[in-house]
């Protein structure tokens, strides 16, 4: 059976499932952003964008893992512009390289090298805060099967950011890149992730102005979970909370850290907490799709969603060095029906997606990328009126938080630092 030519959405989900090879007419080393381990390993591959009349689509498609070998997907530059081919039917698709941006070789006030700060991933910025993942330190290691933190941290990227490397940084990137979103994240800290990620918050806000995001393992009792009320008061406007995989067994089997020290549960109570008490869609729940069965994701995202957060669903990758580097990727139509469900699920949900402002993630379908899936109907049409004049109504709170200015919380503590209840 002859393979169709792709929309951009379908592209994009066969290249995050296939790879893609790279011919010798590319010249990647001046043309694009490095290929770069940092953190997980989910970025370690090459940043494209793929035009569309709907909205270009971003992403971080696998170049040196082995299945990439058989891809039948390769990158081809003609003159100045590069063309993804699909061998299979020699449909040729245009896309663009995202050049490295001239801040990365940059080096701050205190002689640190940019990139090894922080790094874009799609259009924001992404920072890992502090030391790599204490469940790499046990004995045995804890860590999560499909991560390599342990091998990145401290090799590729420094391994405790300065707060005002950070902030210099930041700036950078909000003045020649355009950000406008800088995310934290950390794995385990024994119990300190979100603490340790406080005093970044409160200078991005105060001294750059941008959205701020932020990722830790949560609290494992309730009692901790003003820590996140705490963040909010210090400028944070997003949660996100990464907890893999919907079912049981496979969240204990492939994250054996996080289910020792917290339990899936933690996950679940703290962005109910957090979602509870902040504008629908302000919090994400992440997940990996291709692992555990369809069924259990699919489940992910309609819990995901009933709770009035939006899925960051990543597409399995079998990362270099990681416990599951020769687990096979996902096929294309799981995906699609996946993905095509995210979509559907934020829309019946009322989850404003694509409505803040320049925020486009590489390493997932973002679920307004998914619109390409589904068909052009009546209620379609509807659904991208309601997102566009939500956009609309929200420009002007977005300009406001884009702007520097003072925060109220305090790092010496929070008043409100006791035992709260949060529903299961």
């Amino acid at each position: 059976m002859a393979v169709p030519r792709r929309n951009p959405g379908e592209l994009e989900i066969e290249l995050f499932c296939l790879g893609l090879r790279l011919a010798e007419s590319c010249s990647l080393e001046s043309d694009a952003r490095p290929v770069s381990r940092t953190r997980a390993g989910l970025g370690s591959g090459l940043e494209l964008v793929i035009p569309g009349e709907l909205k270009d689509l971003w992403l971080n498609v696998p170049v040196e893992e082995d299945f990439v070998a058989r891809s039948p997907f390769r990158l081809e530059r003609r003159g100045a512009d590069y063309e993804v081919v699909d061998e299979r039917n020699r449909e040729a698709y245009p896309v663009r390289v995202p050049s490295e941006p001239g801040w990365y070789q940059a080096k701050t006030s205190r002689g640190t090298k940019m990139k090894e700060v922080g790094v874009l991933q799609g259009t924001y910025l992404g920072i890992y805060v502090s030391n790599s993942c204490m469940y790499w330190y046990k004995e045995p290691a804890k860590n999560c099967k499909f991560c390599t933190t342990g091998f990145n941290v401290g090799v590729n990227e420094v391994a405790l950011k300065d707060v005002a490397d950070v902030v210099e940084v930041a700036r950078r990137a909000k003045e020649e890149s355009g950000v406008t979103f800088v995310h934290f994240n950390t794995g385990d800290q024994n119990g300190r992730g979100l603490k340790q990620i406080a005093p970044y918050v409160k200078a991005v806000k105060e001294q750059v102005g941008a959205l701020v995001g932020v990722q830790a393992v949560p609290p494992g009792t309730n009692e901790e979970l003003w820590q996140y009320d705490w963040l909010r008061d210090l400028g944070a406007d997003h949660f996100s909370f990464c907890y893999e995989f919907h079912h049981p067994k496979w969240f204990a089997e492939l994250c054996p850290g996080k289910e020792e020290t917290v339990g899936q549960g933690a996950f679940f109570r703290a962005m109910e907490y957090c979602q509870a008490r902040m504008p629908k869609g302000a919090c994400s729940g992440e997940i990996i799709a291709g692992v555990e069965p369809i069924e259990s994701t699919l489940e992910a995202i309609d819990y995901i969603t009933g709770v009035g957060a939006f899925p960051t669903v990543c597409i399995f990758r079998p990362v270099i060095g990681s416990d599951m580097e020769h687990y096979p990727s996902p096929a294309f139509d799981d995906m699609v029906r996946v993905m095509r469900h995210m979509y559907r699920a934020c829309m019946r949900a009322n989850i404003p997606i694509g409505v803040a402002p320049n925020i486009e993630v590489s390493l997932i379908v973002n679920p307004d990328d998914a619109q390409y899936l589904v068909p052009r109907d009546l209620g379609f049409r509807a659904g991208r009126l309601r997102l566009r004049m939500l956009k609309w109504l929200a420009q002007r709170h977005f300009r406001r938080e884009l702007m520097p200015h003072p925060i109220k919380g305090s790092l010496d503590g929070y008043p409100g630092a006791k035992p709260v209840t949060a529903h299961a």
